[in-house]
């Protein structure tokens, strides 16, 4: 049996890689559109799976600029693999780096790895961009490090809270620590663990480092009794924090992979399902209100009335059929059709109202031969292309729910929907529509 399977065997892991793999098949069965517009969380969520199977636990490190995030990643790795930069800020994006860790590797898991990921600095300029980073990394940590140089400042106080709201472990930090006497050095952690972080994180949670310690004065005696001087680097002290995020690995490890992974997959299935409402409803409206302005020059335009109620019904069926592709779902055009026909007739006599306008300029064009086309045009257009609003509103409710109704019933729905909507307002926007078309039909002017 492979690493890869006998880790699955465990129910977390299990859960985790299901619910991942059960957003990636449902996010596959989305429209085209929908998909090339999901194309960013897709690949989030095959990274996401792609991590958990192999096992690699990824460790964020936040903290404000020049508080030693690069020098400590320096020191942990034992190599320089980061830049540092004395100004501070050159972290313009994230970055990935292997660590060993001394061979550590999650249990029942040979192939599994250690990644330190550096992030922008909190008070770096630019900040959505890069906090949309550093949000990211969060997301898809396991183990994150805060790193601060001194006593929290309100903006590291600040993002210490978000990152914690996260329920990730988290450990703070406390580096350059070489740069304080023993006293301050006592008196620093004293504040930081008790009085600001005691009821946030553990007292072990809390960690002294010295990642890239400046120059000490050393005074060396020769056998002759001369001294001189010399200045040395000391190195680096990161021994407590590797053994922290050790103990904290060893102790949780494929757990933490597996529960982080859970959390992504259903925070991801959220916001997916957001976009898509959201992509769905923009493109709903579009669509409704597009027809109602087709109905609305179809109906005004006709010289002989039965054919602006027929012409006006198949522009409702064929908004109808296209509302339904919209959410995912064949509706035919005769089933279409059906259900203009049951929404007008659950409007009653409230729908009957609003086509009032419609039914006589319908008669006066019927009494004048179609010759009172440009008498009629604006109004008998606007009314009837309100109707195609009104059943377009109520056919997207039904698809929205499942090609359902709920408990309230289509009656109450319809009423719902008309008593919502700002009639002036369609109204006089489908005017303008109107009166634009008709300042461009040059038949129309020569009537």
């Amino acid at each position: 049996m492979s690493d890869e399977e006998s880790l699955l065997r465990d129910d977390h892991y299990r859960h985790a890689v299901t619910s991942l793999e059960h957003t990636i098949e449902h996010m596959k069965r989305c429209p085209p559109e929908e998909r090339q517009r999901l194309r960013r969380e897709f690949d989030s969520m095959q990274g996401m799976l792609q991590k958990l199977t192999k096992g690699r636990v990824e460790i964020a490190v936040f903290g404000e600029i020049s508080t030693g995030k690069s020098a400590l990643i320096n020191a942990l790795v034992g190599q320089q693999v980061a830049a540092v930069d004395v100004q501070g800020g050159w972290t313009k994006d994230v970055w990935h780096v292997a660590w060993e860790a001394n061979g550590w590797r999650i249990p029942g898991l040979a192939q599994s790895e250690m990644v330190l990921v550096d992030t922008p600095g909190l008070n770096e300029v630019g900040g959505q961009q890069r906090a949309d980073m550093a949000h990211e990394a969060a997301e898809r940590s396991d183990l994150i490090l805060f790193v601060t140089d001194s006593d929290l400042t309100e903006t590291e106080y600040t993002a210490l809270l978000t990152l914690a709201g996260s329920h990730k472990p988290m450990i703070l930090v406390v580096n350059k620590i070489d740069l304080y006497s023993r006293a301050q050095r006592e008196r620093l952690l004293e504040v930081v663990r008790d009085e600001r972080l005691g009821n946030i994180l553990a007292p072990e949670d809390v960690v002294p480092t010295s990642a890239d310690p400046r120059e000490v004065e050393y005074i060396i005696e020769s056998a002759d009794g001369t001294t001189r001087s010399e200045w040395r680097r000391p190195p680096a002290d990161v021994g407590r924090l590797k053994s922290r995020i050790l103990e904290v690995l060893e102790k949780d490890g494929s757990a933490l992979l597996a529960l982080n992974a859970a959390m992504y997959a259903a925070d991801r299935s959220d916001r997916i399902a957001t976009l898509r409402v959201r992509m769905r409803e923009t493109k709903a409206n579009q669509t409704i209100w597009s027809y109602a302005v087709l109905k609305a020059a179809v109906v005004s335009f006709n010289l002989i009335p039965v054919v602006d109620v027929l012409g006006g019904a198949a522009v409702d069926a064929t908004m109808v059929a296209t509302l339904s592709h919209i959410y995912g779902l064949q509706m035919s055009w005769t089933h279409a059709r059906r259900l203009v026909t049951s929404i007008v007739a659950a409007a009653g006599w409230v729908m009957l109202a609003e086509f009032g306008t419609h039914f006589a300029s319908m008669a006066f064009k019927a009494l004048t031969f179609g010759y009172g086309t440009v008498l009629t045009a604006i109004p008998q257009g606007a009314a009837a292309g309100y109707g195609s609003y009104i059943v377009g509103q109520a056919a997207k409710y039904y698809f929205e729910h499942g090609s359902s109704w709920g408990p309230e019933g289509p009656k109450t729905v319809v009423k719902r929907i008309l008593d919502e909507t700002d009639k002036q307002s369609v109204l006089e926007r489908l005017k303008d529509e109107i009166r634009k078309k008709l300042t461009m039909n040059r038949h129309v002017e020569q009537e």
